[in-house]
């Protein structure tokens, strides 16, 4: 029996992330993949061994428990899927799903018990509450006391930050014969928890490293479960069930590259949050690498991946050491290749400006602030006007839960590439018709001998128009004040005259000449006289070509006719 206190929180359950995913009950498999991050979990059915259907926050819950000793917690479920979801577990798992009550006694005293990762504490055999263990950050014991203390949930309004519980003392016969009730406590939460202590010596060092983020050199320590950064003002401790992802991107110079981490929850400093670890390496720099361990307990534990003795670029060392231990693959880029043969595009994302990668199942924006977007969360994307000139492009992605990600000053000539990318990978594109006419007039505007309807131009017009009346009317009526108010003096009135014969000439407001429906229109240029005649026989060298591409392939042809073919 114990008695437990609760400090720094309204509602325990805060603490804990709740993600938003999607669950799949398959044949083979439970799959869960979280919204906010993608990371999949997949549970096979032959380790499925009991299956709790219990009452929780958010309605119904249900609560998987593994031959390994792992356990899942999902919520969210109605009432009436309880039946179905029953079924399913018998014919096809195996594993029955039975009901479980939860005390809400509230009595703080009763019996705490450990369940794999999981910290029960029951009373009267109900479970009034579940901690995961792998939430809490650091144990402490007093007289009697043990106190948990939790990871901090940033996106949590209220946190719970602490947890104590007083375990009475054994019999002094007990005590005696073996270690103290706090102890055994105090162990049970360790050996579980996510508490990190840098026990040994590591796996190897990478000295004076170039970090972009956080920004400073640090001497980066491999350990077998996390990773140390050392730098003269910080110190990170990041475990390896933080990183999600790998990036291995070059630069556009071609003579660096750039090696991300992204990292669920983030490292923090001070009130910033640094989602993203970039490290920058010189592809001239080489390192020559020995593990600080046997041959045979890097052949044991890595099955080949590493060896005791390596050496090559600086930036291929470290990946091939991250891959090993994080036991992820490392993102390259794909086939897209922008208008200056590199794989990656030139822009500004708020006040900064870097390098947006294109690739296979994404965008990366390094590096002020590092941005991943994946296309699964993508909703739509929008080519739209550069704000200041003519010469580039803006090009906004938004996300389905309504955020807009705009990044500026794209060069002109990257137009067609970056569009040509998202048309292949089947993204919604927000202004289609539009940009593909645009697209189509590319090539015709540059050879045209006459100008084309510019719409910005007739509004500014208009405008002007409307300005002009504008100022007849304050004119008009300004006179008839001035006139109204005469006869105050006679220096007023000899002083006034040059500005009455102003206002006694009334302009006459413009009559707009009627538009004849029978006048000859505007000739066609050369261009498009070219295009008439030879719109078909492009159509039959290429069947089944699109109108963007046949304006495309017309603006090709166009630029190869020598002048004396452009003349009419």
């Amino acid at each position: 029996m114990c008695f437990y206190t609760v400090y720094a929180c309204q509602h325990y359950l805060l603490c804990f992330p709740q993600n938003d995913g999607r669950l799949r009950f398959g044949r083979q498999s439970v799959v869960y993949k979280s919204s906010k991050t993608g990371k999949v979990d997949s549970i096979p059915a032959a380790e499925l061994s009991q299956a709790q259907w219990r009452r929780v926050c958010l309605g119904q819950g249900i609560k998987l428990t593994t031959s390994t000793g792992h356990i899942y917690k999902y919520d969210g479920f109605r009432d009436t899927d309880f039946e179905k979801i029953s079924e399913y577990f018998k014919s096809h798992y195996k594993v029955e799903l039975s009901e479980k009550e939860l005390c809400v006694k509230g009595w703080n005293w009763g019996t705490a018990k450990f369940s794999g990762p999981l910290l029960s504490f029951e009373v009267s055999d109900s479970p009034a509450f579940e901690i995961p263990l792998a939430s809490v950050s650091q144990c402490a014991t007093g007289k009697n006391e043990v106190t948990l203390e939790f990871h901090q949930n940033d996106e949590a309004e209220v946190s719970l930050m602490e947890v104590r519980f007083y375990v009475p003392p054994g019999d002094t016969a007990t005590t005696e014969e073996g270690p103290e009730p706090v102890e055994v406590f105090r162990d049970s939460v360790l050996s579980k928890a996510d508490v990190i202590q840098a026990t040994g010596d590591a796996v190897c060092i990478f000295k004076e490293l170039q970090c972009l983020t956080p920004r400073g050199r640090y001497d980066i320590r491999i350990y077998p479960s996390f990773l140390h950064l050392h730098g003269k003002t910080f110190d990170y401790k990041i475990p390896y069930t933080t990183v999600l992802r790998l990036f291995l991107l070059p630069h556009k110079d071609q003579r660096q590259m750039f090696f991300m981490i992204s990292l669920d929850p983030p490292i923090k400093q001070g009130q910033t949050r640094y989602h993203f670890l970039i490290l920058l390496f010189s592809k001239e720099e080489d390192l020559s690498l020995s593990l600080n361990m046997t041959e045979e307990e890097v052949e044991k534990r890595y099955g080949g991946k590493l060896s005791k003795n390596m050496s090559g670029s600086l930036y291929e060392m470290v990946g091939r050491v991250m891959k090993a231990l994080v036991n992820r693959k490392i993102t390259v880029p794909g086939n897209f290749l922008g208008h200056s043969g590199t794989q990656c595009i030139t822009c500004s994302y708020k006040a900064s400006s870097g390098l947006l990668y294109p690739l296979e199942r994404g965008f990366v924006y390094i590096h002020k602030p590092p941005v991943h977007l994946r296309f699964e969360e993508v909703s739509c994307v929008n080519f739209a006007r550069g704000t200041t000139t003519t010469r580039s492009f803006d090009f906004e992605i938004e996300t389905k839960q309504g955020t807009q990600f705009t990044f500026s000053s794209i060069e002109r000539e990257e137009y067609g590439k970056l569009f040509d990318f998202v048309t292949a990978k089947k993204l919604s594109i927000k202004n289609r018709g539009f940009k593909e006419g645009i697209k189509g007039k590319d090539d015709m505007l540059e050879d045209s001998d006459e100008d084309q309807h510019d719409a910005y131009l007739e509004r500014m017009k208009e405008e002007g128009k409307i300005r002009e009346e504008a100022n007849d009317k304050y004119v008009l009526a300004s006179a008839s004040d001035s006139s109204a108010e005469g006869g105050d003096s006679d220096r007023e009135k000899k002083k006034r005259p040059a500005k009455k014969a102003k206002v006694v000439k009334e302009r006459k407001p413009r009559k707009k000449k009627p538009k004849d429906s029978g006048a000859p229109k505007r000739p066609m240029s050369a261009y498009f006289l070219w295009l008439n005649a030879s719109r078909e026989s492009i159509k039959a060298e290429h069947p089944g070509i699109s109108i963007t591409e046949i304006s495309k392939r017309a603006g090709e042809m166009w630029r190869e006719l020598g002048k004396e073919q452009k003349v009419v």
